[in-house]
């Protein structure tokens, strides 16, 4: 593929640090250095550390990574880590043409690397109908427009994609004749933040010939990946990418702990290669001691005690969905209409009771409630007034699940009552 076209400016405008680009050098027990500054470690107060399971389990983390980890180190992250990751995505996607990985401080941190990458001021993106606020919220820097596809309970619909795609510019939704068709695709396949909608293999199929077809980019943000409650997880883009046109973005938050803020992403060598040039001129490298902490960890249980491990968070994240499901239908009939997610920690709401405008109801009416969700609002990129509400049962005891959802009942019951619409629980 010619990924000339695909990169923006800015990031063609970046070059190696000079310094950054000797790292590679500075491991070599056999070079003298009088390059780069690092710092002395002997300086440095830290001798060792020990990590504790939840099972009593004691890690040592190896003496030399240990002390690797308190200095600066490559750009594309740790290389015993990285290469444990690539094994995984072996492993787990067989993706079906070589491709380079590069570890940050969480994926937040690759994605909005990989938007900048892709996207010239004035360009259109292609994105979810709904989408991930956070994402939303970082393209509203790059002045960019988007082109919002329709999704269901199956994820995006295909014949939208193509109508979008094959009568552009006409069906701009941003109304500009002018303006080039998009060239990537940003999507969240797997338990859609805020949706909690996972894209079935055959749609999946469907939108990667679509991409195909008009050389479009697929920017797979697949946090909620290994929380998938079937028993088999639907294939990934990145496992059917033959074109090799996925850049896939994973995160440890979700399985691990969101506080390591480590994610990785993977795709071809040329941009990924412009991702660590980002990172070379920002933020340097991922945190070390969280790469040691997670190597450790991972090296003793080796791939299959990872993927048994996020089985078991999966299973847990699924007792969690049923029993919200089952605190929803007691409480949120004939109020509410969902889907029942079979992945992530999301449900999305669409309100009854004649309620056109979420974000007052949730922000303020809620709120005096002493329940807490997210207005649809925050979620559509094109920022229209809705009546959708995302809500999470990930970390909320099933008694406060209930409770919280009588008090969101509440509210629209009253609400509804100002509209002269009755409620009726079938």
């Amino acid at each position: 593929m010619d990924y000339s076209k695909h990169i923006s400016e800015a990031s063609k405008a970046r070059n190696p640090s000079a310094i950054r680009a000797l790292m590679v050098h500075a491991n070599n027990k056999e070079m003298i250095s009088l390059g780069a500054g690092q710092p002395n470690p002997i300086t440095f107060p830290f001798a060792s550390m020990s990590v504790t399971l939840k099972t009593g389990e004691k890690i040592e983390i190896d003496s030399e990574l240990f002390n690797r980890s308190l200095s600066y180190d490559l750009t594309a992250g740790q290389p015993l880590l990285n290469e444990w990751l690539c094994e995984l995505q072996r492993i787990e996607h067989k993706p079906p043409v070589k491709f380079s990985l590069s570890i940050g401080s969480g994926s937040q941190d690759l994605l909005t690397k990989a938007l900048e990458m892709m996207i010239n001021e004035g360009d259109s993106l292609l994105v979810e109908n709904p989408t991930y606020t956070g994402a939303l919220s970082f393209l509203e820097t790059l002045n960019c427009d988007l082109a919002d596809i329709a999704t269901d309970e199956f994820g995006i619909i295909p014949e939208a994609l193509e109508k979008m795609l094959a009568n552009w510019p006409e069906s701009n939704p941003n109304g500009k004749k002018n303006q080039p068709r998009p060239h990537c695709l940003y999507t969240i396949p797997s338990g859609g933040n805020p949706t909690g909608v996972s894209a079935t293999l055959e749609r999946k199929k469907a939108v990667y010939k679509i991409c195909s077809k008009y050389d479009i980019l697929i920017l797979e943000d697949d946090a909620y990946y290994f929380l998938q409650f079937t028993k088999k997880r639907t294939p990934s883009f990145f496992s059917m990418d033959v074109d090799g046109r996925v850049l896939r973005c994973d995160s440890m938050s979700k399985i691990l702990s969101s506080g390591l803020r480590l994610g990785w992403i993977s795709g071809p060598e040329p941009l990924i290669d412009r991702i660590n040039m980002h990172t070379m001129v920002t933020n340097l490298q991922p945190s070390g001691i969280p790469q040691a902490m997670t190597y450790g960890l991972l090296e003793k249980w080796g791939h299959q005690g990872f993927l048994n491990h996020v089985t078991r968070v999966a299973d847990f994240y699924a007792e969690k969905r049923n029993e919200f499901v089952e605190c929803l239908e007691r409480r949120m009939k004939g109020r509410a209409t969902w889907s029942v997610p079979n992945a992530g920690m999301f449900v999305w709401l669409r309100l009854l009771g004649g309620i056109t405008d979420s974000y007052d109801l949730i922000m303020t009416k809620a709120l005096k409630e002493n329940v807490l969700a997210i207005p649809g609002l925050a979620f559509m990129p094109q920022k229209n007034v809705n009546n959708y509400v995302r809500v999470s049962y990930s970390n909320v005891t099933k008694e406060n699940m209930d409770e919280a959802l009588r008090r969101l009942a509440n509210v629209i019951d009253k609400e509804a009552a100002k509209n002269g619409v009755a409620i009726v629980e079938a």
